[in-house]
């Protein structure tokens, strides 16, 4: 007969017994870990845990953990000079015509004639000054974006400071406390789509793990041309040019990467669009925004990030996939060149025949392109051999791009034979399907070993990480270094006169 004292009973003894089970499994479990747990990479970076990802590839070796200096393509650093113990930084801003593309150029506002400006270095614990002259036709502030600092350094004009007058300076005056991808712009707002901004790079004090070789830094911007036009459209909410630090694809420069080494990219978006940027061949982890180095537990993987306006967005993967890789926001709109509202043949210079005659459309069969096709052959050749309309510079200009028969016959083959009766056909303003070879009139060593004609594939926000065997990856840095550019951004990577701030790397071996 069950009682209530007997059944207490019963189920202490069961709790006894599940105890006892518990501990002994518990001994066994402990007992079969080894001793020696093999070493994992930990704080301030490393990924604990094991996934598909580049940066589940532990770190092996005696690697060296230190700071390598950012690079900036397109743009470089701020040099800047010693008072005492505090870095003196001077930014200036303009308005000057700046080249994005091949034949074109715009008007913008920038800094130290850049526009993005030149990014500024500097390492946590340092003291900074910048000295900012005002050189445009109006007032102007820069704000610090994502420092935490006195409110009198924040660039708010009418703020936390005077507007800065035509043809005034003001001085800033901080002491870095934090690490991360920063940027600094002007706080008026069509000034920002005019250009200004620039990044801050605050390098950590104790050096992030794991280790990167290469460290990246894009900004993203957009804007509104129209044709023939190089001042840009302010207040524009739809854009044609879509440039990754100040140019657009293809005239933008590669990201350089030895096979095998970890790269961190940091994008920056100063503009008035989202940007999803996207990776080919590699899956990265995100692990930083503009608050700073994101915990290694909460970094996420992926080979597409969206950067947010006024966001920057930190990634590293391991670049062990050799290739031509792009880089490209995804937004389709993003992946091109001067766009235009106005579809189809009207807007084709191959078939004026199409502008001119459309009244001898005969049902679905138009008319054929003999006729006209020989005159724009001829025009173009014309303008080639020494056209009086054309300045000097654009004749040079105009061979570089592949405008002779054959290349013109080569781009219409490709198209099907029906391709005129086809709704929307052709969809590119400047020609059908892809635009005009222009591999000469963007020839640049990082470029070295490309596929001929790959420059008719690329616009836009688009660049290429190359990821290089050894020999290969020798002989671009050896003909960059050849090269012998003035101010070369990508200088530190082949032992060049650095501008950065980090002249140094400091190696500590674990």
């Amino acid at each position: 007969m069950s009682t209530r004292r007997s059944f207490l009973q019963r189920t202490a003894a069961w709790s006894a017994a599940l105890l006892a089970a518990g501990r002994e499994g518990k001994a066994e479990v402990v007992a079969s870990v080894p001793q020696t747990a093999v070493p994992q990479v930990h704080a301030k970076g490393g990924y604990l845990g094991t996934a598909s990802g580049s940066l589940s590839k532990l770190e092996t070796g005696a690697r060296p953990v230190g700071t390598v200096p950012v690079i900036t393509t397109e743009v470089g650093d701020l040099p800047f000079e010693m008072d005492g113990d505090v870095k003196v930084f001077r930014l200036t801003a303009s308005v000057f015509r700046q080249q994005i593309a091949p034949q074109k150029w715009m008007d913008v506002w920038g800094f130290n004639g850049s526009a993005p400006g030149p990014t500024i270095q500097v390492t946590q614990g340092d003291k900074i000054r910048v000295i900012y002259k005002n050189e445009l036709p109006e007032p102007t502030s820069i704000h610090w974006h994502g420092f935490e600092d006195t409110i009198g350094n924040d660039g708010m004009p009418g703020i936390s400071q005077p507007p800065i007058k035509p043809g005034e300076s003001f001085t800033y005056n901080f002491i870095i406390k934090q690490e991360g991808t920063f940027f600094y712009h002007s706080h008026m707002a069509m000034q920002e789509m005019a250009g200004m901004l620039g990044a801050v790079i605050m390098h950590p004090k104790v050096p992030y793990r794991p280790h990167c070789e290469k460290d990246y830094v894009i900004h993203l911007q957009e804007f509104a041309l129209l044709a023939n036009q190089t001042i840009p459209d302010t207040m524009k909410m739809e854009y044609n040019w879509l440039l990754l630090n100040g140019k657009a694809s293809p005239a933008t420069t590669p990201l350089i990467v030895k096979q095998g080494e970890r790269i961190r990219i940091r994008f920056v978006n100063m503009g008035m669009d989202h940007h999803p940027m996207h990776v080919h061949g590699h899956t990265f982890y995100t692990t930083g925004t503009e608050g700073g180095r994101i915990p290694e537990t909460a970094w996420w993987p992926g080979n597409t990030v969206l950067v947010g306006v006024g966001q920057a967005r930190d990634v590293e993967f391991v670049a062990d996939n050799p290739g031509d890789w792009m880089l490209h926001c995804h937004l389709p709109h993003h992946m091109m060149n001067q766009m235009v509202t106005q579809v189809g043949p009207m807007t084709r210079p191959m078939n004026m025949d199409m502008v001119t005659k459309p009244a001898m459309r005969n049902g679905d069969a138009a008319l054929a392109d003999t006729d006209m096709d020989p005159s724009m052959m001829g025009m173009m050749q014309q303008q080639t051999n020494g056209s009086p309309r054309m300045s000097a510079q654009q004749r040079k200009q105009q061979r570089a791009f592949d405008t002779s028969h054959e290349g013109m016959m080569q781009q219409m083959q490709e198209a099907a034979p029906n391709a005129e009766n086809v709704p929307n056909y052709p969809q590119d303003a400047l020609m059908e399907g892809p635009m005009m070879s222009m591999d000469a009139l963007v020839n640049r060593p990082e470029n070295l070993g490309l596929r001929a004609d790959w420059s008719r594939f690329m616009q836009g926000m688009m660049t290429f990480v190359r990821v290089l065997p050894a020999e290969q990856y020798d002989r671009v840095i050896a003909a960059m270094k050849a090269a012998n550019r003035p101010n070369d951004p990508m200088a530190s990577l082949y032992g060049g006169a650095a501008t950065s701030a980090v002249a140094k790397v400091e190696e500590v071996r674990r």
